[in-house]
């Protein structure tokens, strides 16, 4: 059941029976010379669809812009600040406790999102409790990273070895791939790539790592691996979700 193609009166039936919701996070960012820029947004919006239909969970509405100042230097990246994210998280939830929601999963494809999200949580927390917010107590949010699902992380390792890199890899691409066939993207890509630096502003980025890439070989990306990707993600998650919406 996604949220964007319901009524209200629709979600109002949904909340007598749960007040869960799955909300999909991602990034529009550059993903090397062969990676969609839309990689991690499409990726976690696919997987929370599956998990959503497994568990039968209202899907949220996707957020496409992530964290991602970093990636800045690279045409067609799209970046919130992290205070401007942390506002963001926070008014979506705060909207959605106000409806009767108690519980937020967010399924997250972007690692760069990750310390913004959890900060964004606790900022939440301590708004929804400063403004007597009804369910306040009650209100309880989680991260879902797809990528570093433990079945997943063994598959990358199994198929790509120390070619899978940290940005740009061929798991994220080859489950792109699986989703959007037509898109798929082809590009000479050297041998040679850059790996190890840590991340400091864009520009540095950009002067570590040419061509987006964090030593990844991403040619090694196939539709047929996406699909095991997404396979194992979907199980991993939904059962992560489960857990999550029982825990007392």
């Amino acid at each position: 059941m996604l949220l964007h193609l319901s009524t209200w009166s629709e979600v109002e039936a949904y909340l007598n029976q749960s007040q869960s919701i799955i909300l999909p996070i991602g990034s529009t960012e550059q993903h090397g010379p062969t990676g969609l820029i839309g990689t991690d947004a499409i990726c976690a919006e696919a997987i929370s669809k599956g998990v959503g239909e497994t568990v039968q969970a209202l899907v949220g509405p996707t957020i496409n812009v992530g964290m991602a100042l970093h990636h800045t230097d690279f045409p067609g990246t799209i970046s919130l600040r992290p205070t401007t994210m942390i506002q963001v998280i926070r008014d979506y939830i705060v909207c959605l406790t106000k409806s009767g929601f108690t519980k937020f999963f967010f399924i997250n494809g972007h690692g760069g999102n990750i310390s913004t999200l959890r900060a964004a949580f606790s900022e939440t927390y301590a708004h929804l409790a400063d403004f007597n917010i009804a369910n306040a107590d009650q209100v309880k949010c989680k991260i879902g990273n797809w990528f570093m699902c433990s079945s997943v992380y063994k598959l990358a390792k199994e198929l790509y070895g120390h070619q899978e890199g940290s940005h740009a890899t061929p798991s994220e691409v080859a489950l792109t791939q699986y989703i959007y066939p037509e898109a798929i993207k082809q590009a000479t890509l050297s041998e040679n790539v850059a790996s190890g630096y840590s991340i400091y502003s864009a520009t540095d980025f950009r002067r570590r790592y040419p061509d987006g890439r964090m030593g990844s070989n991403p040619a090694l990306a196939t539709p047929e691996h996406g699909k095991q990707f997404y396979s194992l993600a979907v199980k991993e998650l939904s059962n992560s979700y489960l857990e999550f919406i029982h825990d007392k």
